[in-house]
């Protein structure tokens, strides 16, 4: 089918490697022209959008400054700017439970993974109040939906993308566009850089996807897939402010016995 994404403008916030890097080639397979945004990740980032013949832009996403600079380079290097999927985050990998938990390392996972999305939102948004089109594909965790014990934290912040942020967004884009969408793409377990080792010992995957109907890790192009669908007005042009879970059925229960 086509998306009819062609010579559209994409912007992918963390797109150095994982769920972020099979999106920008995802959409460039369509025929877009993808910003690759990276923080740290510079050598990727610029390989990947000589890969795909897209542009590499630096950004922190946690200082004001940088993010609303980056939507103007963003469409002074791609000639437009139709498309933000705001994938860019942090999973804080020590395990601590509430009553251990800094407040700056709460702040921080707060900066990181939703500062971060609203200021993105906000500077591209400015951007279509001129343009009056656009879409946003916001990527959260099933962390956001079941929780996370440990990481109370980034579970706070993924929750509040895949609750009150979107459902708020969705109705306050038809004031600049009424035609611009914004949905949210929620993974489950995804074989990235971060935890690849543990997704390649079989009996992790099977205690990890006891509450799984498909009893499977994802892949990063698997929810690269999902998000160009939804940023994809042709395909998807009557969907907003919803939720998709992209984690093979995953539940808040256990669903085998081994």
């Amino acid at each position: 089918m086509d998306t009819d994404l062609k010579g559209k403008g994409v912007l992918v916030t963390g797109a150095g490697s994982g769920i972020g890097a099979a999106t920008a080639r995802a959409f460039a397979e369509e025929g877009a022209r993808v910003a690759v945004h990276y923080r740290n990740k510079e050598e990727q980032a610029r390989a990947l959008a000589a890969e795909i013949g897209g542009v590499a832009l630096r950004a922190d996403l946690t200082v004001e400054a940088e993010v609303d600079a980056l939507i103007p380079a963003a469409v002074k290097e791609l000639g437009r700017l139709d498309v933000l999927v705001a994938n860019a985050g942090h999973w804080p990998p020590q395990d601590e439970p509430v009553w251990q938990m800094s407040l700056e390392r709460w702040r921080r996972t707060l900066a990181e993974n939703l500062d971060s999305v609203f200021l993105s939102c906000r500077a591209f948004l400015r951007h279509v109040e001129t343009t009056k089109t656009g879409s946003l594909v916001l990527i959260s965790s099933t962390a956001g939906i079941f929780g996370e014990a440990g990481h109370s934290d980034y579970a706070a912040a993924k929750g509040a993308l895949a609750g009150g942020f979107v459902k708020s967004l969705k109705n306050e884009l038809g004031r600049i566009a009424p035609l611009a969408r914004v949905n949210v793409v929620c993974p489950g377990w995804t074989e990235v850089e971060r935890n690849r080792a543990k997704v390649q010992d079989p009996a992790f995957v099977s205690r990890v996807t006891r509450t799984m109907a498909l009893r499977k890790v994802g892949r990063p192009e698997d929810m690269a897939r999902v998000i160009v669908t939804l940023a994809s007005d042709r395909i998807s042009g009557h969907v907003t402010g919803e939720i998709v879970t992209v984690a093979g059925g995953m539940e808040g229960r256990v669903l085998h016995d081994n």
